[in-house]
């Protein structure tokens, strides 16, 4: 049965779309394009331009396509910017999720996977975090997602509509063989930042924060390849189908690296010295984040094929060089 992916021209949501269908999914793509592109849209997934928080335009796309499972990409997912705009974020990421949900119970769907973050812990659960530690988001978009996460457990409780939560950590790289990769208009993820500059595309790099309670300074992140998490997309939904209970799984390495040691193994790969420039630390930052991703292997049976930050930074290069849009 089909598949509704909301954000699915932005760029995880294009890497889950082009892996769904090379599994031979049925897949309908529902993007605003604010953010992503249409050609990022594999071409055997039906592209729709329009807002996941109109409830009409998404009741109908289940009626019309007999709809069986949602994937939610759709949102804003800045840090500092939501700091600076957190009503810009409780509207884009929880009242349209809210919106999303109450189509999706009217239509009667029977999967819901969401897209969420490491970001809903904070800085003060255990090292690497797991599930059931505290969620004491520090930032409006940390909160945005917390909040729809409990919307949706919710809802599960008194309908007919399970879930999986998925909770990202540091998503780069690219698939530049499949043409796809981040292109998302001043994006300020470090490895797409650095590739950025490694390649002439930006003067310098800034770093925020060199006074963290950590080995070198800087924040301490783990990273995870795009495709990987993909694959987490597709098996998680796998699960359900397969009557499966809700659940919810943190999606990283269980590895973590410093600003300082991605830049520097950016250098290293593109042969070439940054520009690195230290300032403030910007609001919302934690110090460290690292996943306990023990459950997505056990439960999901996901089993990440790339897991190097050198393998990481490769694509990423790889792709900026080489983009196509």
């Amino acid at each position: 049965m089909p598949i509704l992916v909301t954000g699915g021209a932005g760029y995880i949501g294009s890497h889950t779309v082009l892996d769904l269908v090379d599994a031979d999914e049925a897949v309908i793509v529902l993007d605003d394009l604010s953010s992503g592109f249409e050609a990022a849209v594999p071409p055997n997934a039906r592209l729709v331009v329009g807002d996941v928080g109109d409830v009409m335009l998404v009741s109908r796309l289940i009626a019309e396509h007999n709809i069986d499972a949602i994937i939610h990409f759709a949102g804003s997912i800045v840090v500092s910017e939501s700091v600076g705009d957190p009503l810009h974020y409780y509207l884009n990421n929880t009242s349209k999720t809210r919106s999303l949900i109450e189509a999706a119970v009217a239509g009667g769907v029977s999967h819901f996977i969401f897209s969420s973050t490491a970001a809903v812990y904070g800085s003060e659960g255990s090292l690497p975090v797991r599930e059931g530690d505290p969620v004491r988001p520090q930032s409006p978009y940390g909160r945005s997602k917390l909040i729809s996460e409990w919307m949706l457990e919710d809802v599960c409780r008194v309908h007919p509509l399970r879930y999986a939560i998925l909770r990202y950590f540091n998503v780069a790289g690219a698939d530049p063989q499949r043409g796809i990769g981040q292109a998302t208009r001043g994006a300020s993820h470090l490895i797409k930042v650095a590739s950025e500059a490694a390649l002439g595309k930006r003067q310098f790099v800034e770093v925020f924060g060199t006074d963290y309670p950590t080995y070198d300074g800087t924040c301490i992140r783990d990273y995870i390849h795009v495709k990987d998490l993909a694959v987490a997309h597709r098996l998680a939904l796998a699960r359900l189908r397969n009557g499966g209970s809700s659940l919810t799984a943190n999606c990283g390495y269980g590895r973590g690296y410093s600003v300082m040691d991605v830049l520097r193994t950016v250098e290293q790969i593109a042969g070439s010295k940054l520009d690195i420039r230290t300032t403030a630390r910007r609001a919302g930052d934690p110090a460290a984040v690292v996943a306990d991703s023990s459950l997505a292997r056990s439960e999901l049976g996901w089993t990440p094929i790339f897991g190097t930050i050198d393998a990481i930074v490769r694509s990423a290069l790889e792709w900026e060089r080489f983009r196509s849009y």
